[in-house]
């Protein structure tokens, strides 16, 4: 992987507000640079895998989101104690907070994301929209300002024709959006939808748009620096996902295809956001993508995305590296646009401890992990024999990714790997992702947003353990341990 270095002026200590894969992939990119990498452990992950990629180890009391990575207090309490000089807040957690974005300003230490306001900014579903229409960014149909009341949410439905889709201003990850097919719908939902989105993220108001049929989820990496300079990564295609959120990812989209002109109007469209609010960091900007290839804009994530991974092995550019020297200043050497460059097809499966036919978390122990996979494999995971996985946390456990030359080959590859990934004793979504693996339309590339409901792979899914076959590479890494 490419990784493009500029001269240290002096080592930072870089605090890493996170947990898991994405913390020890931070870390490894800390001390590349040179900085000293600081990394967390809570009262129920004292054995944390990240912490063996840190230079210092620090306790955060607690063990719950809110009395942890959400608890800005006593984040700034371990930040002053430890002479921090930078935070890196990966995703989830306080990556796109405002808040937290301010107090590290006014205490003096440099947040590795963008600033305040851009966060604050994108962060509202219905002032993005708002600027995106003013940047001349294409939009969905329907308001860009929240709709106070049912009466008025069944008023523009009427005007922009069914089916709608009543939609939170906060927050994301397909929490607070319901779909609505006529308007005893939208009277049924609206208050539901309301209250759901109130408890999510503590913001009840919601947005009403034109629901786009067997629409495809594509999104432009993007990435900033303090200059004004604001690059593109290309595309990735998120399509496959459950309750809104997504399992499979891979770059380049496979709708698009080879049409080299959508491809550079979509990735020219996500600069020309980040540039109408001064982006200064890595981002997504999100848009959907209708059958006729027209496209609209979605979301600004202003963080880095989980599915950065597949973006950073057609481009050779490691993201993690590029936003902590964008963050802290320094020039990231790109001569321009035309230097970003693409090769080969990446595609990323998200490794989740939940149930493979109801797609719902199951917290669990594991009791043996191994892995035997083909040449061309990424796996970013936090997994080892004895984790327990608690409902603390978010269910992902790992991020397998494959690189082949081109499409054809990464899903081969992906297919391998997933028959050599071994996790004993935890319930995870892998027979699920084999059967999506296997199914002509994946295979195709012709699939949308609503491929599980219609498809019903988890119907497939075949929950038997192969033992033997676990005993078997188990018996065989052994054998390479002893020189045999």
């Amino acid at each position: 992987m490419m990784t493009i270095r500029q001269p240290i002026n002096k080592s930072r200590r870089i605090l890493i507000a996170n947990r898991g894969e994405i913390a020890s992939r931070i870390a490894k990119a800390c001390k590349e640079l040179g900085h000293v990498a600081i990394g967390l452990w809570t009262d129920n992950e004292v054995h944390a895998t990240h912490l063996q990629f840190c230079d210092e180890w620090v306790h955060l009391k607690g063990s719950t989101n809110a009395e942890t990575y959400l608890n800005i207090e006593n984040l700034l309490k371990v930040i002053k104690e430890n002479d921090v000089d930078a935070v890196h807040p990966g995703y989830g957690f306080l990556s796109e907070n405002a808040d937290f974005a301010n107090a590290l300003n006014e205490a003096g230490v440099t947040f590795i994301a963008p600033h305040a306001e851009a966060i604050k900014l994108m962060g509202d579903k219905a002032v993005s929209k708002q600027i995106a229409k003013k940047a001349g960014v294409p939009t969905v149909p329907g308001t860009d300002t929240a709709v106070p009341t049912v009466e008025e949410a069944v008023k523009i439905s009427n005007e922009i024709g069914y089916p709608v889709l009543l939609k939170a201003v906060a927050g994301g990850g397909g929490r607070g959006m319901r779909a609505c097919q006529n308007e005893e719908e939208v009277r049924a939902n609206f208050e539901a939808v309301g209250r759901e989105s109130l408890a999510a993220f503590n913001n009840g108001d919601l947005l009403v748009e034109k629901l786009i049929l067997n629409p495809r989820h594509i999104e432009v990496q993007i990435l900033a620096d303090k200059n004004g300079n604001v690059y593109h990564f290309y595309e990735r295609e998120c399509s496959i996902q459950r309750r809104h959120q997504k399992i499979i990812e891979e770059a380049p989209s496979p709708f698009i295809g080879d049409d080299e002109e959508l491809r550079q109007k979509v990735c020219n469209t996500a600069v020309q956001l980040a540039k109408a609010v001064n982006y200064d960091s890595a981002g997504t900007v999100e848009f959907i993508m209708g059958e006729d290839k027209n496209f609209y804009f979605l979301e600004m994530n202003t963080r880095i995305q989980v599915e950065h991974p597949i973006t950073e092995e057609i481009t050779g550019i490691d993201l993690i590296v590029c936003m902590i020297q964008s963050a802290l200043g320094d020039d990231l050497g790109f001569p321009g646009q035309e230097f970003i460059r693409r090769s080969g097809h990446a595609i990323e499966c998200r490794i989740c401890a939940e149930d493979p036919i109801t797609m719902l978390p199951a917290p669990g122990h594991v009791t043996g992990f191994e892995t035997n996979f083909p040449q061309g494999t990424r796996f970013d995971h936090c997994l080892y024999k004895d984790l327990e996985v608690t409902p603390d946390f978010d269910p992902m456990v790992g991020k397998l990714v494959c690189k082949g030359i081109i499409r054809d080959v990464a899903v081969r590859k992906m297919r391998a790997a997933l028959d050599g990934l071994f996790i004993e004793g935890l319930k995870t979504n892998v027979p699920l992702l084999k059967v999506i693996m296997n199914k002509k339309n994946f295979i195709d590339g012709y699939y949308s947003t609503d491929f599980i409901a219609v498809e019903k792979p988890q119907e497939e899914v075949s929950t038997e353990l192969n033992h033997m076959r676990f005993y078997e590479v188990l018996a065989g890494v052994e054998a390479r341990k002893m020189g045999m």
